[in-house]
């Protein structure tokens, strides 16, 4: 059956970068357009990997809950689909406030603020998601079945930002964990890909915090 250990990495990813993104915000001057654009780029590619990984799961994860898991699936995924649906209201106002925002660095305590709504929704369905959907995935999902969650969202990352995305979920991974979601990659193909991933999130964290290991924030 499905080992749901890698949710928990894409979840402590979402948690850490939107955290830590209304600060950023705050932090760029209103003249500083370099960084607003810069910093814009970064909300705007985790905005599209959250808007991704929810995608998959209302394709592919609760119709099998639903089918398999009878009123344990009943109970909970209406619950699921509903916070879904606020954090993609969330969502929408943060990336129409971005276009604008990234252009002329005006107005950042209101992007801010969206942001932080769509974090508050998020942190609420994360903790719920653990709590009542993973051990039902467990039980009722098959593993190969769970690969195509994986598969959907590396199908629609664009090439060019495949090794960042996955930089970023690693960060804070079991690296057993890892090893296990790049399993059906060859093994030189995944040593190149780990470590240009690694990069690609030491060299970005770099830019936007100042540091290569910003700040573990998990669970």
């Amino acid at each position: 059956m499905a080992d749901v250990r890698d949710m928990y990495m894409a979840h402590a990813m979402l948690r850490r970068e939107f955290r830590l993104l209304p600060q950023l915000v705050r932090d760029v001057k209103p003249s500083d357009v370099e960084r607003a654009k810069a910093v814009g780029a970064h909300a705007d590619h985790i905005c599209f990997l959250l808007h991704l990984h929810h995608e998959g799961e209302d394709l592919l994860l609760w119709p099998l809950l639903l089918e398999r898991a009878g009123d344990k699936a009943a109970a909970i995924v209406p619950t699921m689909e509903e916070q879904h649906g606020a954090i993609e209201r969330h969502y929408t106002e943060v990336t129409e406030l971005l276009p604008q925002w990234r252009a002329t660095a005006q107005q950042g305590e209101r992007l801010a603020g969206a942001i932080e709504r769509l974090l508050s929704a998020l942190v609420e369905h994360l903790m719920l998601e653990e709590k009542e959907i993973l051990p039902l995935a467990g039980q009722y999902v098959t593993a190969a079945e769970w690969k195509q969650l994986g598969a959907h969202g590396m199908a629609k990352t664009p090439p060019e930002t495949m090794p960042l995305a996955l930089g970023m979920a690693m960060y804070e991974a079991d690296p057993e964990v890892f090893e296990d979601l790049l399993a059906d990659v060859p093994e030189p193909a995944r040593l190149v890909l780990t470590d240009s991933a690694q990069r690609a999130y030491a060299d970005h964290a770099q830019r936007l915090y100042g540091t290569s290991t910003p700040p573990r924030v998990g669970n």
